[in-house]
């Protein structure tokens, strides 16, 4: 099965770190990633920039609005994903468990959609063969 695996960040308990204490704990979450990789259960992932880098998109009054930042009120902001793959989602937690990023911030563990996916990646790939003709 497949997961995705969200880490959250309290940002300003972060930037308090020294900058030795913030490459140090990048570096063990990049050892336990590498763990990951060596036991077939990393799939990939994304770190994210700061939240203060976002915008959400919404409907209002029939047309899309756009503000800066994430919705959401609160100190903890997504920093990344991780797409992991596991037996079933105890293993996903036991996993996740021992990541340096749970030092962090919480991660929130949720099964991927499969079946969704699948037509999505259907889809990408009728689109992907599909050639332009050159005028």
């Amino acid at each position: 099965m497949k997961f995705v695996c969200m880490g959250f960040i309290e940002e300003s308990k972060y930037e308090l770190l020294s900058e030795e204490e913030g490459q140090r704990m990048m570096e063990e979450c990049f050892a336990y990633d590498d763990e990951l990789r060596r036991g077939g259960h990393f799939i990939g992932g994304e770190a994210l920039q700061s939240a203060r880098n976002a915008v959400t998109l919404r409907m209002k009054n029939g047309s899309v609005d756009v503000t800066d930042g994430p919705y959401a009120e609160t100190k903890e902001m997504l920093g990344g994903i991780l797409l992991l793959e596991a037996r079933d989602l105890n293993h996903a937690i036991a996993l996740m468990s021992q990541h340096p990023g749970v030092k962090v911030g919480p991660f929130e563990i949720r099964p991927a959609d499969e079946e969704t996916n699948k037509l999505i990646a259907a889809r990408g790939a009728a689109l992907s063969s599909e050639r332009p003709t050159k005028p």
